[in-house]
């Protein structure tokens, strides 16, 4: 998701997409409240981050629909349909993640309808997080149904680590009770589902890299699809440099190289600017190589400490004596997903793994 994305979709929840909404609720439900939705969703609206937006459209939801549950539900599958947006559509799906669990087969099934008109990811986890088998048993049969939407629920539900979300615990300390999922989908025709099957895979990969080797080695390897998944999936583990993940995706072990002519500039950088970088990679070998080449910036913490952050540069093939020149730009903006703070920085170029190269920059408020 764009680093922005947050702000993009917060400002779909403005007051005319709460007159749209209220008039779709109206036309399904003639004792509709309008008056009292619009008043619960836009009084203090802009002081409401995103999420706020979105769960504050669901509690007006319950406070203007009928009291019976399954009413309500049938009138929000109604209108999910004829939203214009998809992630404006997630509130139907967190009314039934919400309120919905002392009905669980009925809920379910509104999921699986739901789900296709948005998504259900963050409503089924309600779910997961109260009766883990159960719900499991009904998302391994979504993995083989024939809509590309709910297959992708049952492994973007499921994921340990979804952004956005909680995490589950018992995935995350035992991503076997969630895997037969990913089995099913491990060649799936859909991108939009091996998207999915790949970050949940890169979740697990977090926390029991050697457990993933294992469950995955008799995935068919030569089915495209299949390396696909498998590739995206071992992202985590190739930045930080794991011998079987590079070994996985081709990389050279034992890489033979040196990075020469590493400039950074500027080496005085005000927030809202940004840095330029150059090198050249050349082969020491006597054999091409298959190089995966990152960088690594090390941004300041507030509490003055460093953190690094691994970011994807290219991967090379590289002849024998053969060099190849590098360069990026990265801007120094202060984002939704990452605040900058003054100090001093540092990027360092990593190959394989392994750091060859760096330089320090400092970052100042102007």
């Amino acid at each position: 998701m764009a680093a922005d994305a947050p702000t993009q979709l917060k400002a779909m929840f403005d007051t005319a997409r709460y007159r749209r909404i209220a008039d779709l609720l109206a036309a399904e439900y003639p004792r509709f409240d309008r008056r009292r939705f619009l008043r619960l969703t836009t009084d203090g609206l802009a002081e409401r981050s995103l999420l706020q937006r979105l769960r504050r459209t669901t509690e007006a939801c319950r406070a203007t629909l009928p009291d019976d549950y399954h009413a309500t539900v049938a009138i929000l599958r109604r209108v999910a349909a004829r939203l214009d947006h998809n992630f404006v559509s997630l509130f139907t799906c967190d009314y039934v993640g919400l309120y919905g669990q002392e009905h669980f087969d009925a809920s379910l099934e509104a999921l699986h309808h739901l789900t296709r008109f948005s998504s259900a990811e963050f409503a089924i986890r309600e779910f997961l997080k109260r009766d883990l088998p159960r719900t499991l048993a009904v998302m391994r049969t979504w993995a083989t149904d024939e809509n590309e939407h709910v297959r992708r629920l049952a492994s973007e539900g499921s994921r340990p680590r979804l952004p956005w979300s909680f995490r589950l615990q018992p995935l995350v300390a035992n991503p076997a009770l969630a895997f037969p999922i990913l089995e099913a989908l491990r060649s799936d025709p859909s991108l939009y589902v091996r998207k999915s099957v790949a970050n949940h895979l890169n979740d697990i990969s977090k926390d029991h890299p050697d457990w993933l080797f294992r469950a995955t080695a008799c995935w068919p390897r030569e089915h495209p699809s299949t390396a696909w998944i498998l590739r995206r999936g071992l992202r985590t583990l190739v930045k930080r440099g794991h011998p079987r993940a590079l070994a996985a995706i081709g990389a050279t072990r034992g890489a033979s190289v040196r990075v020469s002519r590493f400039t950074l500039q500027p080496p005085r950088v005000v927030l809202g600017g940004e840095i330029r970088f150059a090198f050249t990679l050349e082969s020491r070998a006597r054999r091409p190589q298959r190089l995966v080449v990152d960088f690594v910036v090390h941004y300041v913490k507030q509490s003055g400490a460093t953190r690094p952050k691994v970011f994807k540069l290219k991967e090379v093939a590289l002849a024998p004596g053969a060099a190849i020149p590098l360069t990026k730009r990265l801007r120094l903006a202060d984002l939704s997903t990452r605040r900058h703070h003054p100090g001093r920085h540092r990027v360092e170029i990593m190959v394989n793994g392994s750091v060859l190269a760096g330089a320090d920059f400092r970052l100042f408020r102007a």
